[in-house]
């Protein structure tokens, strides 16, 4: 076997896939007249800059997001109590670094699932770990969890990821039990792990999804120590999507 036809095989037995591409990599040093180092150096550039995409690529998988949406697209001119820079510094992931929590409150339509998923893409970016859930579907998997004699290990599991993000903890009270599940892994990540909530209620009001007030009261303390609150009330973005499509 000649030394071209063993490279992709070597490639492959060594795990470096792009070092197969090595024909495009010749191209250009033959053309820039490069040495053996930047040869050498330009190949390890591609494989790292391919092996940090795939690993994105993975964080993401594992997030579980329902759709991406990214910061760019966001319309923060929609939301006028929301300071636009202040997003974007939480986007560098500091506040996962410093175990800080977010809590976005505001009425329907207004992009908290959007934003909460485009610092969730963020974060998985910077090489955080993340878990997207709505908070029915997180006490649905726990008490799957429990009937199968797996919550433990959920809990752990849970417990490692670096950023948890909870969507809408609206306006339905929740069974106590479910309560008790959400208000568990919540509090437990409290200097933990960080945390972004998203609800359609003030805290004043968390007594009527968790149907207690000592419970709700706890669960406001642990989560509202070292976060960011954002005010994400305003014109529902959705509905003026649908008023200007009547219009048109």
């Amino acid at each position: 076997m000649n030394q071209a036809a063993a490279i992709p095989l070597y490639a492959k037995e060594l795990k470096l896939p792009t070092f197969a591409d090595y024909p495009v990599v010749i191209r250009q040093a033959t053309d820039q007249g490069w040495g053996y180092e930047e040869f050498l150096a330009a190949m390890l550039a591609r494989e790292a800059a391919s092996r940090k995409k795939r690993q994105i690529a993975r964080r993401v998988k594992l997030a579980r997001f329902p759709f991406q949406k990214t910061l760019e697209e966001f319309k923060f001119e929609a939301l006028p109590h929301v300071q636009e820079a202040l997003v974007w510094e939480l986007a560098a992931g500091e506040f996962i670094k410093r175990r800080e929590n977010i809590v976005m409150i505001g009425n329907p339509g207004t992009g908290k699932t959007h934003l909460s998923i485009a610092l969730g893409l963020k974060a998985c970016v910077h090489g955080y770990s993340v878990r997207f859930f709505t908070a029915a579907g997180l006490v649905t998997k726990m008490a799957e969890a429990q009937d199968e004699k797996r919550l433990g290990r959920m809990l752990k599991e849970l417990s490692r990821v670096n950023l948890l993000i909870v969507d809408e903890l609206s306006y339905i009270a929740l069974p106590r039990q479910s309560a008790e599940f959400l208000f568990q892994v919540i509090s437990e990540r409290s200097e933990r792990g960080s945390v972004i909530i998203n609800t359609n209620l003030d805290f004043s009001k968390w007594e009527e999804i968790f149907g207690d007030r000592m419970l709700a009261a706890a669960l406001v303390d642990r989560v509202t120590f070292k976060s960011h609150i954002l005010n994400m009330n305003a014109e529902s973005y959705r509905l003026k999507q649908r008023q200007k499509a009547r219009g048109g």
